[in-house]
């Protein structure tokens, strides 16, 4: 590298927006150098979270963050300064809001006849167990492409433990077995937990508030450059020592069709493939439109790339089904507090200390959480927000006769009330927003070793990809931590920067975790 390197970021995801702070922070990169180019009007990509009081909030995901994990999210956000408090970083004011907000739900699971089950015991039988520890021991080269079903009974799914795991972490039975097992292996210090959420951590905030605002704004005050409504077309290039090699990039901003020539000493980071790609967002009226491939936006490029360079992995694998990853979530934008005081009132606690209330019961499996209030910056203190989604949304409700993909906000709110035994003035005042994602859980795809590229591949000499379908051995996607860690192992490595990048903290060779999770299995 010298000072005239330059980097382009071919989508504004947390995985680029992480890569720039990398290069600026630890190798000395000039912000002004950096050029992060996005198809969107705001930067994000999946963490997103955007409205007002009038018109509804929304969020497309609620996620879950750890500092038992996490380890490459944190190591960046231990730099970046807070919004909040100019004197504190993100990773400061993070864990003292969770000091002040612990996690410890009491209706994590909710039956057909509003009874809160007792989740102590998982509801294993000795066979889900064998099953289930010989699937976490068996080699990802023999799981290959299997699914979970071809691991584990059809009772292992009636299981208090995997209506709670299948729903934290949004796992269906058609999955792959190797993302389960990673799964299993990285979050081991949560089996013990799960069913109080005692081990996760939230944002002051929605993350796109907590997480991207602080990182974007730290970004511009760097010099870096943002260029927006920017979809990228094509790549040129040419092989030089066997290598792939992008000399060119070639993209559209407001109609006009515009080049970057790329030298030899730059380097291009590429968000291959999206799991929010072609998501739709309802209203009250109307239900999310359903988009389709032909809609999508990250697809193409990473196929075009993939389709003559077979180290560039297999998109099609991961985008080819949008009937098993497609799933749909809503917020609810609320002006009244008596839906937030019946639910104090039914689980015993307060917004943001109860994590995840599941219906398990529901034919569209659904959930919601009501996390600490505010939940966006700009949210006045009459005003509340809540966040839910249900897995299985093709099905027909049990108290709207149609799919959860074909209701609107109105239809969603009378299946939830309808759970919940609540009169629908409850939610006289809601406004619900339905987002439907139709390749959601993409990256939870069956799949073999190959389909995923290494975040650099060996036949590539400045195309890197930082995305959740790169392969990171022992991670696992479906994390804020697996883009942060791809955007870390990248940087490191085309700057050759000398420190050591966070390992993955080995929580499942600890003796005490495992016992601690085998107690558990016995319950």
């Amino acid at each position: 590298m010298n000072n005239e390197s330059k980097a382009y970021m071919l989508g504004g995801g947390i995985g680029s927006l992480a890569a720039a702070a990398f290069m600026i922070r630890d190798g000395g990169f000039s912000g002004a150098n950096i050029f992060v180019l996005e198809v969107k009007p705001l930067l994000g990509g999946s963490m997103d979270g955007i409205g007002n009081p009038v018109d509804g909030y929304s969020m497309r995901g609620g996620r879950m963050v750890t500092t038992d994990n996490y380890e490459c999210t944190w190591d960046l956000y231990k730099s970046i300064p807070s919004l909040n408090s100019p004197h504190k970083t993100v990773f400061d004011e993070t864990m003292e809001f969770n000091e002040q907000h612990k996690s410890n739900c009491m209706a994590r699971l909710v039956d057909r006849r509003r009874g809160k089950v007792p989740v102590s015991s998982m509801g294993f039988s000795m066979q889900d167990r064998q099953e289930l520890l010989k699937l976490s021991q068996t080699e990802e080269k023999e799981l290959a492409a299997s699914r979970i079903t071809d691991w584990l009974s059809p009772e292992f799914f009636e299981t208090e433990f995997w209506y709670m795991w299948s729903t934290t972490f949004a796992f269906q039975p058609w999955h792959s077995a190797v993302e389960f097992k990673r799964y299993l292996h990285r979050f081991m210090l949560e089996f013990s937990r799960i069913e109080t959420l005692a081990g996760v951590k939230r944002t002051i905030y929605n993350q796109y508030d907590s997480l991207i605002c602080p990182l974007q704004s730290w970004l511009v005050s760097q010099g870096v450059n943002f260029v927006l409504d920017s979809k990228v077309l094509d790549l040129d290039h040419r092989t030089e020592e066997n290598k792939f090699v992008v000399t060119s990039i070639h993209y559209q901003q407001h109609g006009d069709r515009k080049t970057i020539e790329v030298n030899s000493n730059d380097f291009v980071f590429l968000q291959n493939g999206s799991m929010t790609d072609a998501s739709s967002l309802g209203s009250m009226t109307s239900a999310p439109p359903k988009l389709i491939k032909q809609d999508c936006t990250s697809w193409n490029l990473w196929e075009k790339l993939a389709m003559n360079n077979p180290g560039f992995g297999n998109p099609s694998v991961f985008n080819s089904s949008i009937a098993e990853s497609l799933w749909e979530s809503f917020t609810v934008t609320l002006s009244t507090p008596t839906f937030f005081n019946k639910m104090l009132e039914f689980s015993g606690n307060q917004a943001g200390t109860g994590g995840l209330v599941t219906f398990k019961d529901s034919n569209w499996l659904m959930s919601i959480v009501l996390a600490n209030q505010p939940h966006f910056n700009n949210q006045p203190a009459n005003v509340q927000v809540f966040w839910g989604y249900a897995l299985f949304p093709d099905r027909v409700g049990d108290f709207v006769p149609k799919p959860m993909s074909d209701c609107n906000g109105e239809e969603i709110l009378r299946e939830l009330c309808g759970h919940l035994r609540f009169d629908l003035d409850v939610v006289a005042s809601a406004n619900c927003i339905p987002c439907r994602m139709p390749y959601i859980t993409s990256m939870f795809m069956p799949r073999s070793h190959s389909d995923r590229p290494l975040p650099i591949p060996h036949s590539s000499k400045n195309l890197a990809f930082i995305s959740q379908f790169v392969e990171i051995p022992d991670d696992v996607v479906f994390t804020v931590e697996y883009s942060v860690r791809a955007a870390q192992m990248v940087v490191y490595e085309f700057l050759k920067i000398d420190r050591q990048i966070p390992p993955v903290t080995p929580h499942d060779k600890s003796l005490l975790v495992q016992f601690e999770a085998l107690v558990k299995a016995f319950k």
